[in-house]
């Protein structure tokens, strides 16, 4: 039995700089508010906790993919608590491609469906360019990010022979 699995995070470094120069002006403004006396100390606490949080929850997102005997299985936490499963039976065509996320989707995270192109389908994806693409026998499509295109194309390919 052969088995994929995959882990990815928003790690990349022009993200974590891009929110780092972001929290910057809401912190100074707020600084400057409590400095003159204009807020509360439990207040001032209060906004900077709400601050970081907010902007570190990026870090929190986790986009897990697993392929085996059953199908390809995907959770994309916070949005999905348990795997969303795919079986075999009913994927017309699974291959790894490469994708412009931008154009295509929007960008990176939960992408696509109702708000975007809909004739790509959704993605769900993390960084990069490289995905797996399954088209559904419903008609509708699905892609998701890798970053290990070789061994996801591997067990693909193994698990279409059967």
């Amino acid at each position: 039995m052969r088995v994929f699995k995959e882990e990815q995070r928003f790690t990349q470094l022009w993200l974590i700089v891009l929110l780092a120069i972001s929290m910057i002006v809401p912190l100074v403004f707020i600084s400057k508010s409590y400095i003159n006396n204009q807020m509360s100390t439990i207040s001032y606490v209060l906004v900077l906790l709400l601050i970081i949080i907010s902007t570190c929850g990026i870090f929190l997102f986790q986009l897990k993919t697993r392929i085996d005997e059953r199908g390809i299985h995907y959770k994309f936490f916070p949005f999905h608590f348990k795997y969303k499963t795919i079986q075999w039976k009913n994927i017309d065509e699974a291959y790894v491609r490469k994708y412009d996320p931008i154009s295509e989707y929007g960008g990176w995270g939960v992408k696509g469906g109702a708000l975007w192109n809909k004739q790509n389908g959704i993605a769900y994806n993390v960084s990069g360019n490289i995905g797996i693409q399954l088209v559904l026998k419903e008609g509708k499509k699905v892609l998701i990010g890798t970053k290990k295109e070789g061994e996801a194309n591997q067990t693909i390919n193994h698990y279409l022979k059967e």
